[in-house]
């Protein structure tokens, strides 16, 4: 019974993807309005989002605006434009959840995101964890997994 709802309704992960893609659709709309902007009126959508939030609004209500604030600076200052599915990955990490990414996947790229989101009201810290796993050469042999932290 649940693999005929499944089939019709989608998995719950192809569900939530939807939702994300929508919000993802939003982020692609503010891009073209902000390669316009200069340095400095980039800069100052910060000042805009802190009175919008001191105004009422949510940080879910800014999400789609401050990611696309974000892909456009990092466009402008690392050369380094967000993919949507990296977009995805950072509203995962925006709602507390884990984002599994596979190595050269972006996972610092990704973190920038609800790193400038959760930022915004200026009262939490921020924190961004990133573990990398990897297998690697050891003296007892090939293939021992390793993990790193950054």
């Amino acid at each position: 019974m649940a693999n005929w709802l499944a089939r019709i309704f989608g998995s719950r992960n192809q569900r939530l993807v939807g939702q994300y893609s929508g919000i993802v659709k939003k982020i692609n709309a503010f891009e073209a309005g902000l390669q316009g902007l200069s340095d400095a009126d980039l800069a100052a959508k910060t000042t805009q989002f802190r009175e919008q939030l001191a105004a009422g609004k949510t940080l879910d209500d800014v999400l789609p605006e401050a990611f696309a604030v974000v892909r456009e600076a990092s466009r402008r200052t690392l050369g380094l434009r967000h993919f949507d599915v990296q977009l995805i990955g950072g509203m995962v990490l925006h709602q507390g959840k884990i984002s599994e990414m596979r190595t050269g996947e972006g996972k610092t790229l990704v973190a920038t995101l609800p790193a400038y989101l959760n930022a915004l009201p200026g009262k939490a810290r921020t924190s961004s964890r990133s573990t990398t796993t990897s297998r690697a050469a050891t003296p007892s042999g090939w293939g021992r997994s390793t993990a790193s932290s950054a």
